[in-house]
């Protein structure tokens, strides 16, 4: 800790692992089982609880609780972790979980996101690289976000539920079901609304890419998700098709979210 710059208004609990390089600012708490990496930013009164990592160069805003105890009732105080990656931008009023015993006791948050203000994320999440959570989205427990995917302000993720790499759920937003990757989610009761085209630009998608995504999306409308899915996955597909198809086919009990009806 002698390299890190440190507050004299700030509350760091002996145990606490505090890096080279790390500045935390005035009035924040950080407790005995925390890990900061190399040039953590905690701006002001920040929380930092539980047995919580915090990846480099990430920057945690004021007001922000991260790794208090999970909001679930079934929680009994079982060792649970929360483990967050590099370059995340963490803004005000963002709140973070740690795991539960039923949920395989960890939360995991990737790199470089960016959770703006009053996002929520809950219990046992996995969320991939390069997400975004805008202002006030929630994601409940056990939900997984892929890399690349963007959920609106004031969305919220159901239990349970697998968005895909690169999908984006639009402002407003209950999601209820499976997102296939790439896809394109809104409406106040979420409907698979084409898909994710501004992402798949941004991501150097081809305009052969993008037409074999259409395809394969207008022939998921016709009929079940897995069946369509395990008739195309022996053809020769391009490798966002094959993210599409590999995703629906994964191990889950949820349905997918469809497109809306004619």
């Amino acid at each position: 800790m002698a390299e890190a710059r440190i507050h004299p208004s700030a509350v760091i609990e002996e145990g606490a692992r505090i890096a080279p390089g790390v500045e935390i600012g005035p009035f924040c708490v950080v407790g005995s089982q925390v890990r900061l990496a190399e040039g953590v930013v905690l701006k002001s009164h920040v929380v930092i609880a539980g047995d919580t990592s915090i990846g480099p160069e990430t920057t945690v805003f004021p007001f922000a609780s991260i790794g208090e105890v999970p909001q679930d009732l079934k929680f009994r105080g079982e060792h649970v972790r929360l483990e967050i990656g590099a370059r995340n931008r963490i803004r005000e009023y963002v709140t973070m979980n740690p795991g539960t015993e039923g949920g395989g006791g960890v939360t995991v948050v990737g790199d470089d996101g960016l959770f703006m203000a009053g996002a929520h994320v809950a219990h046992d999440c996995r969320i991939g690289d390069r997400v975004i959570l805008v202002n006030n989205a929630s994601v409940a427990g056990h939900c997984v976000l892929e890399d690349d995917v963007i959920v609106g302000g004031l969305s919220g993720v159901h239990q349970w539920v697998r968005i895909g790499r690169g999908a984006m759920i639009g402002a407003v937003t209950m999601v209820t079901a499976d997102v296939i990757p790439y896809g394109l989610v809104q409406g106040p009761r979420g409907h698979l609304d084409g898909l994710n085209l501004v992402g798949l630009k941004r991501r150097g998608a081809t305009r052969a890419e993008i037409l074999a995504l259409r395809d394969l999306l207008g022939a998921l409308g016709q009929g079940s998700f897995r069946d369509t899915a395990r008739n195309r996955a022996g053809g020769d597909v391009t490798g966002m098709e094959r993210d599409v198809l590999d995703f629906i086919l994964g191990p889950s009990d949820r349905s997918f979210l469809a497109p809306r009806p004619a």
